[in-house]
């Protein structure tokens, strides 16, 4: 084991995909397969003992599929990984329900491997795997209020969001509007790592685990 190394567990019920993507990851610098799972409904046990720092989880899985496996893994006290969800189309509206649910972000699975390989680093390091352009239509296509009544959805976001500082509050809008760390300190005039410790503690108030969450909620509490 290389000391150091990012820890990854794959969970897909292909055994070919799974195959390749250890492969591929297995190759490349500072990045360590520790594990493998077939279905959702293994991954809780896995990364219990394997302590992943992500995983990257197949939607669609025969017993329990990698929405509800995320929903697991990131709601639960213990370890937390991040969470990479893999896709057959960028389009699909799973993808919405597992940003929902904690993922840190998606792939789809013809993404070259360089770009997996980047993705599984970002993650690694807490950030977001969605360009600001994605992470856009992904929000405008949650507030067009497909999984829940508009107004009982901004209701329960802007509650939650007066849970936040005003400080966090103006971080997270920024969040939102997908800008990074140093651009949203150049907005803000703060340090980049006053950003960085605002954003925990907003994700720590609420109970989220990643940024996408947030931004996700912050979206939802300003729209008009």
């Amino acid at each position: 084991m290389t000391s150091g190394a990012i820890r990854v567990l794959l969970v897909d019920d292909d055994a070919l995909v799974r195959t390749g993507l250890r492969l591929m990851l297995g190759g490349a610098p500072r990045l360590e397969v520790v594990g493998e799972a077939a279905d959702g409904a293994d991954v809780a046990d896995a990364v219990a003992r394997l302590r992943p720092d992500v995983v990257l989880m197949d939607v669609r899985m025969p017993l329990l599929d990698g929405i509800a496996a995320t929903r697991n893994i990131t709601s639960h006290a213990g370890h937390r990984p991040a969470v990479i969800v893999l896709t057959t189309f960028d389009a699909d509206a799973t993808v919405v329900e597992a940003l929902r649910a904690g993922a840190a972000g998606f792939l789809v699975k013809h993404t070259p491997p360089e770009r997996i390989v980047d993705a599984v680093h970002r993650a690694a390091a807490g950030e977001p795997v969605l360009s600001p352009t994605v992470a856009r239509a992904l929000m405008d296509r949650v507030a067009a209020g497909a999984d829940a009544p508009v107004d009982a959805r901004r209701r329960r976001a802007r509650e939650r969001f007066a849970l936040l500082t005003e400080r966090e509050r103006q971080v997270a809008r920024a969040v939102a509007a997908g800008l990074s760390n140093a651009e949203i300190a150049g907005r803000l005039f703060m340090s980049v790592g006053s950003v960085k410790a605002h954003i925990s503690s907003a994700l720590t108030r609420l109970d989220m685990t990643n940024r996408i969450q947030l931004a996700l909620l912050a979206h939802d509490a300003d729209d008009e």
